[in-house]
């Protein structure tokens, strides 16, 4: 494959950010002498993140649409025609072969400006509901590498390719889960591991049913490693016990992928794609707070092939007790969970964006 320049665009969340980060590491690895240039949101994760993995970014003032508060919406159409400018800028600038999306505040405007001046356009849309942009972008975009089936109601069919989500390298060959890796975690080896994952921020209604039913947890012969986000740490870091070990944010995740037995998550698109791979049984408690109800759809999506068990949020308070010491203490329902969300895995997903890249700019 012959240099070319890219531009990609993804972030607001790690789960459009690593995707982004992934496409563009491959890129490098197929040909060093790729350039490419990000384009983020000022203010979101993308603008920390992208520099420390050695790819330059320019951010664009811009956030997103608020339904029914007005007064924050005119101050959107003023980012995003400003927006709309500085994107026309960084693409004359840069002359990109393709511009490349995977969600996020900043792909909007910088993909719609692409799709506009000519420029081949592929968009990665990881959720099985895609968000309003997405959908527009995807009208015009060249390709659009998706991770669910049946997409094409929102898409058109024939340029659809089915890739999977790219997911970062070392959660593809797990550490081995051995007396040493438990003891470098703080953990008892003889004792099955329950993991609860909140994301770098924590999932506040999560930490609830935590602390709440900790206890029950415990007594159904498990030990707790649980993930509350830096900031309830020092809300939740005086209930940790012999038994409960409490972290802010995990910078191993695989080792501690590697020693679950029984994972606890949101359902964002990225955080499910890991989950495939690593191929444990997981309950999920979708976010309420993410637009168009795009976590309970990729639940649902699990569900749907008995790959996990589902807890809605607004239930979660009569139901979490019940149906995770039901899981807890339902060996054979562990190991058909886990069987089942190993079907869905995608592990090629990066190589397989890439391959289709390389052919749209053949």
């Amino acid at each position: 494959m012959k240099a070319y320049r890219f531009i990609i665009s993804g972030g607001g969340t790690g789960g459009h950010l690593f995707p982004a980060l992934s496409i563009a590491e491959g890129l490098m690895q197929l040909n060093p002498n790729h350039k490419i240039q990000f384009v983020g949101a000022l203010g979101k994760i993308e603008m920390e993140k992208v520099p420390q993995h050695g790819f330059p970014i320019r951010g664009l003032w811009i956030s997103g649409f608020q339904r029914g508060q007005w007064k924050r919406n005119l101050l959107f159409a003023i980012k995003l025609a400003w927006s709309l400018i500085h994107a026309i800028w960084i693409v004359l600038l840069f002359r990109p072969h393709m511009a490349i999306g995977t969600g996020g505040y900043a792909s909007g405007p910088l993909l719609f400006i692409a799709q506009i001046l000519g420029i081949k356009t592929f968009v990665q849309e990881q959720n099985s509901y895609p968000g309003i942009t997405n959908r527009l972008l995807g009208k015009k975009a060249d390709k659009i590498a998706v991770a669910y089936e049946g997409l094409d109601r929102f898409f058109p069919a024939d340029r659809i390719v089915n890739a999977g989500n790219p997911i970062r390298k070392s959660l593809l060959v797990l550490p081995k889960p051995d007396f040493n890796l438990y003891k470098e975690l703080g953990l008892n080896a003889q004792k099955p591991v329950f993991l609860l994952l909140g994301g770098s921020l924590g999932a506040q209604k999560l930490n609830e049913l935590m602390a709440k039913y900790m206890e029950e947890i415990v007594a159904c012969g498990y030990q707790v490693y649980w993930q509350c986000g830096r900031i309830y740490y020092e809300t939740y870091a005086p209930l940790e016990s012999e038994s409960i070990l409490i972290r802010d944010f995990i910078p191993n995740m695989e080792a501690v992928y590697a020693v679950a037995d029984v994972i606890l998550s949101r359902a964002g698109a990225s955080t499910l794609s890991e989950l495939s791979c690593v191929g444990k049984p997981t309950i999920l408690i979708p976010s309420i707070n993410v637009a168009e109800n795009h976590q309970l759809k990729n639940a649902q999506a699990f569900v749907e092939h008995q790959a996990a068990v589902l807890i809605e949020e607004s239930q979660a308070d009569a139901s979490f007790k019940e149906v995770v010491c039901g899981l807890l203490k339902d060996v054979e329902q562990q190991k058909r969970l886990a069987e089942n969300i190993r079907k869905l895995a995608k592990p090629k997903a990066t190589s397989s964006i890439i391959k289709h890249i390389e052919t749209l700019l053949k």
